[in-house]
């Protein structure tokens, strides 16, 4: 039986792997060679809902097959901010889960134009201005998001997280939205701020 292209599981399924591939030309671009068996998939990282993680990289060596295999949550549904994220995920992946997020992991990230807190990535404007342009030749995510529900109700989406600063307790509040879609916000003096319950890439 054919695969029916028109169905939206096929649709989004196939406009990651589109993407995934745009990415490795990128990663090439700047020295990098993503590992072919990576498989990139919309699901809960290992935390679920509740966990700080909006994007994961499973080893290889958890695998059956010997694939790194990524996560992307459900609740994310903004192109670029999909494609920052499956970046981030991609560079572990290239480097290996052992590099964590440090020096070689941010060597790697900086060069394709991740900056930031390096647990909570998020494209820099030539990085943006790069996913624009590959995103008029992929087409926009033919998908929705998963909006979290408790008891069958659709959870306050209104509620606002807590962000301080780690170096002089800087205080701001932000809503989950604008963290996800924008990033953490900045501290005047110091940059990117911690998110009480929300740490952006971190897996």
């Amino acid at each position: 039986m054919n695969a029916n292209i028109n169905d939206p599981g096929i649709a989004r399924q196939a406009w990651l792997q589109r993407v995934t591939d745009e990415l490795r030309g990128l990663f090439a671009s700047v020295g990098y060679v993503v590992p072919d068996e990576v498989r990139v998939a919309i699901g809960f990282p290992s935390a679920g809902l509740r966990g700080r993680a909006i994007g994961e990289c499973w080893s290889a060596l958890a695998s059956t097959d010997k694939h790194n295999e990524i996560f992307l949550i459900p609740t994310l549904d903004e192109p670029a901010r999909i494609v920052d994220v499956l970046a981030h995920e991609l560079v572990h992946a290239t480097v290996g889960l052992e590099a964590k997020h440090g020096k070689v992991f941010r060597k790697c990230a900086v060069a394709i134009g991740l900056e930031g807190k390096m647990t909570a990535t998020v494209a820099s404007e030539p990085l943006k201005q790069w996913i624009a342009a590959m995103l008029e030749r992929v087409g926009e995510y033919p998908a929705g998001n998963l909006q979290a529900m408790t008891n069958g109700r659709k959870k306050q989406a209104t509620r606002l997280l807590k962000a301080a600063c780690e170096d002089c307790g800087y205080t701001v509040r932000v809503t989950r939205k604008w963290v996800e879609d924008a990033g953490a916000p900045h501290c005047p003096t110091h940059g990117a701020m911690s998110v009480d319950g929300f740490e952006g890439d971190e897996d």
